[in-house]
C-alpha cells in the first residue's frame, strides 16, 4: 500500500461502542456495589480491546508504511500489530526481546506473528532496554528502511488520544472505571475521556512502581498536562508481568463459571481479582457503580479468526 493512501480501518468492522454488561455478583452486591463489564474484548477478533483503541490512531498515522514495534516473546501487542498488517496489507517488523530465541523454534505466539507476515528481529536484552536510544533505533531503522515506529505496548500520545473514546463511551455509566495496566496508555486516555466526577482506577500487572510517572508523561504528551481523575493500586500484580499463581487461576475459573466470561489471565484476571478484593475491603462506598474494562480474551494458537 503506497504511503499516500488513506488506511481505511472501518473495513475491519469493529464493534463500537463495545457492549456494557451488568454482572450480578454477590461479592459486590452485599457491599452495595454494582459491577459492570465493559466488553472491549468484543471490538475485533484480532485487535481486541485496548489493542484496537491504541493501534488504530497509530495505523492511520502510518498510512500504509512499514510499522516497526517491540515486544516480548508472548506479546499481545506484537500479535495484534502483525494481524493488522495482514488484514490491511502493510508490512510489519517486530523487535523481540531476547536474542537467545533466534535459534529456537518459534513459540506459538511468535509463530502466529510470522504467519501473519511480520518480520521478526531478535535483540539481546541490553539492546532491548535501550530501544528508545536514538543510536539503537537508528541501527534498527537502517536495517528496514523507512518505518513508522510504535513503542512497546503501543503506548504513545496517539494511543492515549485513541483511548479517550473509551472514556467517552462510559460517561455517565459508572462512578469508577477500572482497567489493568501494562504501559499506561489505556489509563492515560481513559481518564481524559471520562466526565467530571468519574474516576479511573488502574491495576498495574508489572512490579516496579514506575507506572504513575509513565501515565503522567503520556498525558503531558497527548493532552498538554494532567487530564481527568485517576489512581493506581499496585498490590495485585501477582509477582509481575506474565506471573500468575494458583490462587489467581482459581479465582478466574470461578469468575468464568459465575458470569460466562472467558477470563484472560495476565491482565483481566488481575483486574477482576483486585476489584473483588477492593469491594470486600469496603473501598467503594455503598451505591457505587464500578465498570471493569475487559481489555482482551484468552489466546491460544488454535484460535482462527478472519483468516
Amino acid at each position: 500500500m503506497p504511503p499516500s493512501e488513506t488506511l481505511d480501518l472501518s473495513r475491519l468492522r469493529p464493534v463500537l461502542p463495545s457492549p456494557l454488561q451488568p454482572a450480578e455478583d454477590d461479592r459486590f452486591a452485599r457491599h452495595g456495589v454494582r459491577l459492570l463489564l465493559k466488553r472491549d474484548d468484543l471490538i475485533h477478533p484480532d485487535l481486541p480491546g485496548n489493542k484496537w483503541r491504541k493501534l488504530s490512531p497509530n495505523l492511520r498515522a502510518a498510512a500504509g508504511r512499514t510499522v516497526l514495534t517491540f515486544g516480548g516473546a508472548y506479546s499481545n501487542h506484537l500479535r495484534a500489530t502483525a494481524a493488522a498488517g495482514r488484514l490491511l496489507g502493510f508490512p510489519t517488523v517486530g523487535v523481540v526481546r531476547g536474542d537467545e530465541l533466534a535459534d529456537r523454534p518459534l513459540n506459538p505466539s511468535l509463530a502466529r506473528c510470522a504467519a501473519d507476515g511480520m518480520t521478526l528481529r531478535f535483540v539481546d536484552r541490553t539492546t532491548y532496554r535501550a530501544k528508545a536510544d536514538p543510536e539503537v533505533l537508528a541501527g534498527l531503522l537502517s536495517a528496514f528502511g523507512e518505518c513508522c515506529v510504535i513503542p512497546e505496548g503501543g503506548s504513545n500520545a496517539l494511543a492515549a488520544q485513541g483511548c479517550t473514546e473509551l472514556g467517552h463511551e462510559l460517561r455517565g455509566r459508572a462512578d469508577v472505571v477500572a482497567v489493568a495496566c501494562g504501559t499506561g496508555g489505556t489509563l492515560a486516555g481513559l481518564a481524559a475521556g471520562l466526565a467530571p466526577g468519574q474516576r479511573a482506577l488502574g491495576i498495574p500487572v508489572l512490579r516496579g512502581g514506575f507506572l504513575g510517572d509513565a501515565v503522567r508523561e503520556l498525558q503531558y504528551e497527548a493532552f498538554g498536562g494532567p487530564a481527568g481523575s485517576w489512581s493506581l493500586d499496585e498490590r495485585f500484580h501477582f509477582g509481575g508481568y506474565a506471573r500468575t499463581t494458583p490462587q489467581l487461576h482459581a479465582f478466574a475459573d470461578d469468575f468464568e463459571q459465575r458470569h460466562g466470561l472467558p477470563v484472560e489471565r495476565l491482565y483481566v484476571a488481575k483486574l477482576l481479582y483486585a476489584l473483588t478484593a477492593l469491594a470486600e475491603e469496603g473501598t467503594f462506598p455503598s451505591g457505587t457503580t464500578v465498570a471493569a474494562v475487559i481489555t482482551g480474551r484468552p489466546w491460544s494458537p488454535l484460535m482462527s479468526t478472519m483468516r
